[in-house]
């Protein structure tokens, strides 16, 4: 008979995600709750099915992975560098005192200072997923708090990257080991060494190998082979950073993520890996659901209530206070706060790191799940709240010179062209002429730049490359030269990521053109009108 404990725990542990994620969507709540009451309802801890922790671990692996690819990919100086001034001084400042309450914590229930340490840096930390969903379904992701906020979380993140480099020297030393204290200082610049080699051979080597394979496999026009492509640079370079440099799978797989996303195929690799990033990020969030003992809340509520206490009212008050020196409005200084005050993914990526090395213990763990499920769930409540409270910032504060800026990080278009044919082509050369900026989204890696306009590779059907083409702050969408149905999917994706978008689109029917009214497009002509149009004035001009 076949062993189908693998099948089971993926189709279980999937299951049991989707039913609380769906629960917990309904109610207004956060999906990443769901997912980790359903790792603790499929956990040892719970009766009923029980899940192979083992085998989730190792899919959880893969979510790991898959994350820190995306922060990769999605990692764009040019956000940091337009809120660098309040971005960066926050960041450590936040970090630092919420890193040391955290140590505190920690030491006082008897933990190790390594294990302090770690347990602060998870805390301090907040979940960039979460945050993100916050401001685009609050529509402030465009917005001068949004950005501050986003680059606040970028500074965190490139802590977390320089943690998971310092974490594996924290581990005890083997039996009958000697001279580890001496020798700490040199293991640390061994790592930092090691590092440094793979960055620059992942940067130098990488950036032109990954790039003419991606190329070529684009010219295939396979849309499997493309993702399958980014699927293997993904995972290969991840066990490269673990196997040869001895460096963890997570920062492996955030320098292929800065590697393929600097490309110009990086819209497009990162719609195609949003579907597995899901579904193994849901993995992820039920193996540290299986991890949590309900019974922990119990036995250790001051545990509970000094995270809580962290997580909730430090963060906030330490950004509230950051953001108030600096002078910045009180909507500015709202947002970041609440936007702070939750843990996610990079608190149990650090917590994970921590316990395989045999620093942290597994009560750690127990804690971090609760407070994330606690501060997840308030979140979206938070947001509301000051969303009502909170008035918009003055115009003195409102950034007036900095354009803005799109993913890839050009300046954001005012129009926006699907659709790069025969008629696109003659729309952006007329936008050209007129001075006016656009970006066109196009399937053909053969198209060459065009001075004056951004192009951007990938499927504008997908919402990940309509948002790297900039449709947030574009003021117009032209679709043109796709298919019907695309051009439905293009019209119902920049709904939704820009409702304030005025759309115009071209029809070959009048039924296409009842379709394309009918999911938002407000201008919609097609060659019947330009030809009558002509032939009217040709007859005026002979009679």
């Amino acid at each position: 008979m076949h062993d189908l404990t693998l099948l089971i725990t993926l189709a279980g542990g999937l299951a049991f995600a989707l039913v609380f994620g769906a629960l917990t969507r309904r109610i207004g709540l956060s999906t990443l709750v769901g997912y980790m009451l359903a790792g603790i309802v499929v956990g040892p801890f719970t009766p009923g099915f029980v899940a192979d922790a083992g085998l989730a671990s190792q899919l959880a692996e893969i979510g790991v992975i898959l994350l820190m690819f995306g922060v990769g990919m999605h990692f764009h100086p040019q956000e940091l560098l337009r809120v660098w001034k309040l971005a960066v001084p926050g960041a450590i400042g936040q970090s630092l005192v919420a890193g040391v309450a955290g140590w505190a914590l920690a030491r006082g229930f008897g933990w190790s200072h390594a294990a302090g340490a770690i347990f602060g840096m998870a805390l301090a930390v907040a979940s960039t997923v979460v945050l993100m969903r916050m401001l685009v379904e609050q529509n402030r992701l465009a917005s001068r708090d949004g950005h501050v906020a986003v680059g606040w979380l970028i500074v965190e993140d490139l802590f977390t990257v320089g943690a998971l480099v310092v974490l594996p020297l924290l581990a005890p030393p083997a039996a009958g080991a000697s001279g580890a204290t001496q020798s700490l200082g040199m293991a640390l610049l061994m790592a930092l060494g090691k590092v440094v080699v793979f960055a620059l051979l992942v940067g130098v080597v990488g950036t032109r190998v990954v790039g003419r394979v991606l190329e070529k496999v684009a010219r295939t026009q396979s849309s499997e082979l493309f993702t399958l492509t980014v699927f293997v640079v993904a995972l290969g370079v991840a066990v490269l950073a673990a196997e040869v440099f001895h460096v963890s799978v997570a920062l492996g797989a955030f320098f292929a993520g800065l590697v393929v996303g600097q490309s110009r195929f990086g819209p497009q690799a990162a719609a195609d890996m949003a579907p597995f990033r899901d579904v193994f990020s849901a993995l992820f969030f039920v193996s540290v659901g299986m991890l949590f003992n309900p019974g922990f809340i119990v036995q250790q509520p001051w545990m509970v209530l000094g995270v809580l206490a962290i997580v909730l009212v430090l963060k906030p008050l330490i950004a509230v206070a950051i953001v108030g020196v600096l002078r910045e409005p009180s909507r500015t200084s709202a947002t970041v706060a609440v936007g702070l005050a939750q843990i996610g993914e990079f608190s149990f990526i650090l917590a994970s790191l921590g316990l395989s090395i045999g620093v942290l213990p597994r009560e750690a763990m127990d804690a971090l799940v609760v407070g994330a499920i606690v501060s997840i769930a308030v979140n979206p409540l938070l947001f509301r709240w000051i969303g009502k409270r909170v008035a918009e910032p003055d115009a003195a504060h409102v950034e007036a010179t900095a354009a803005p800026v799109a993913e890839g990080g050009h300046t954001a278009p005012a129009v926006l062209l699907c659709g790069y044919g025969a008629l696109g082509r003659r729309i952006a050369a007329r936008c050209i002429e007129g001075g006016i900026a656009i970006a066109a989204v196009h399937h053909d890696p053969d198209i060459e730049e065009v001075p004056g306009m951004t192009l951007v590779f990938g499927d504008p059907t997908r919402g990940e490359v309509l948002e790297a083409a900039g449709i947030a702050d574009a003021r117009l969408l032209v679709v043109a030269d796709l298919l019907l149905g695309a051009k439905i999917q293009v019209c119902t994706q920049a709904r939704r990521l820009n409702p304030r978008i005025v759309i115009s689109g071209s029809a070959n029917t009048d039924a296409e053109r009842a379709w394309l009214e009918e999911f938002g497009a407000q201008f919609v002509s097609d060659g019947r009108d330009e030809q009558s149009a002509q032939m009217a004035r040709a007859i005026k001009t002979l009679l």
